[in-house]
């Protein structure tokens, strides 16, 4: 992998906002796999969780290299993310499509995170290595969202 540096500040604060969005998003699929009894759905989960937590140590790499203290944890938003699919998982009992729903839910906010930050990094290194992340993110939106209306 080549190195990636001399980012700008804007582009740095665009790739940590992405790291804890991964990190938020590793410990939200963990968390939505815990609630869920169809074991299909919580091995991809617990697919999708390792993932993610992959894409932020690849992106943690390349902030420490810029000389900017990486991320080690995720947002305050995504707490109350993963708070709320506990909640809904237990409420109405794991219901996978209301699970199924949420994950989407947040599949569509680190998307948005995704395209933001790739508009500020066009023909970069680090926009080649954003974009392999992001068509891997919209796959698992489009997975998500197909299991989700296969049990609507």
């Amino acid at each position: 992998m080549e190195t990636i540096t001399n980012l700008d500040k804007d582009t740095l604060g665009g790739v940590k906002s992405i790291i804890e969005i991964n990190l938020d998003s590793s410990k939200g699929f963990e968390s939505a796999a815990e609630n869920i009894e169809n074991a299909d759905i919580a091995g991809y989960f617990r697919q999708c969780s390792a993932r993610r937590a992959q894409f932020a140590e690849q992106l943690r790499r390349v902030v420490d290299v810029n000389g900017v203290d990486a991320p080690d944890s995720g947002s305050a938003k995504g707490a109350v993310h993963r708070w709320w699919i506990n909640m809904r998982g237990t409420i109405q009992n794991g219901d996978e499509h209301a699970i199924l729903a949420e994950a989407e839910r947040g599949e569509d906010s680190i998307k948005g995170e995704y395209e933001k930050v790739l508009k500020k990094t066009a023909g970069s290194p680090l926009n080649a290595m954003l974009t392999d992340q992001y068509a891997a993110v919209k796959e698992t939106h489009d997975t998500i969202r197909d299991m989700r209306d296969a049990r609507a």
